[in-house]
């Protein structure tokens, strides 16, 4: 039996007067890969920041496993949704295992008392978070520059570090916002083989991409946003021949489209505010003792 993972209903992002996000439906079930796909400007980001509890849907509901999720990217995490960013948001200085371990975060139960005391259960704690961050560091073909500064890796690298850390808070749906931007086609492919392998560990995937290539050879399921409306959803060979996504990609206006100013300013609307809020989705361990 196929669980439903994630349950996107009615999902509307307003930003003032602008909409950039119009009644979105969509699913993701379990062992599923689906690829949200559509010109600049389509809203597919802002649809992601509604799922992570980035932005508070203006109307809609976003369910995880049929529970609400609450509107703290924090919580989000904890709950069991994890994600990466269009611009990689890497701790520069901080090393490659560091990073993974900040992504354990949500699945370590000791607390800040603990910290200080540093007794048996908090490095016994510290051991297992190590463990797993190796583990995920080897999965991702990353183990052999764990003492490495992350701003010292590739592009390709630091792409998969923050895939690394993202996996570490074990979720049960992984968001990935455009994971091959700037990549070669030896790192696409790579990338492409890495979720492919994330999958088989039973973890769904929601991915964004522009390279078309590498979303219809990868996902079971395609969802094409055109000015922030799902314009069409099926497998890879409906929607390639669907008309309306053809003239959606070679530039035909869509009915009730917004002109090029209004979207300059619903993305200049988003850029504040994901630019305000996102380091709250990569970390938030204050937020954490505050909820515990």
């Amino acid at each position: 039996m196929t669980d439903t993972i994630l349950e996107a209903s009615g999902v509307i992002m307003r930003f003032g007067g602008l909409t950039a996000v119009r009644d979105v439906n969509l699913t993701v079930n379990s062992g599923e890969i689906v690829g949200l796909i559509g010109p600049n400007g389509a809203g597919k980001t802002t649809f992601f920041n509604c799922l992570t509890g980035l932005y508070v849907p203006t109307e809609g509901t976003v369910k995880y496993k049929g529970t609400v999720l609450p509107p703290k990217p924090h919580l989000v995490t904890k709950a069991g949704i994890a994600r990466t960013f269009q611009n990689i948001r890497l701790f520069a200085n901080m090393t490659v295992l560091e990073n993974v371990l900040v992504g354990r975060h949500t699945r370590t139960k000791e607390g800040l008392l603990s910290a200080i005391i540093r007794g048996p259960g908090y490095h016994r704690a510290e051991a297992a978070s190590r463990a797993r961050a190796m583990e995920l560091l080897e999965f991702t073909g990353l183990a052999s520059k764990a003492e490495h500064l992350a701003r010292n890796l590739p592009y390709g690298e630091q792409r998969k570090l923050e895939i690394a850390r993202a996996l570490a808070s074990d979720p049960g749906l992984l968001l990935l916002d455009e994971p091959t931007a700037g990549m070669n086609p030896q790192e696409t492919r790579a990338t492409e083989e890495l979720v492919f392998a994330i999958r088989d560990q039973g973890i769904a995937v929601l991915v964004i991409e522009h390279d078309m290539r590498f979303i219809f050879n990868l996902c079971d399921r395609v969802a094409v946003l055109v000015q922030g409306e799902k314009l069409v959803e099926g497998t890879s060979e409906v929607v390639q021949s669907d008309e309306r996504v053809i003239a959606a990609y070679i530039g035909t206006p869509f009915e009730g489209a917004p002109g090029d100013e209004e979207l300059a300013e619903v993305e200049a609307a988003e850029a504040s505010a994901e630019a305000s809020t996102a380091a709250d989705a990569v970390t938030s361990t204050s937020s954490k003792e505050d909820d515990r």
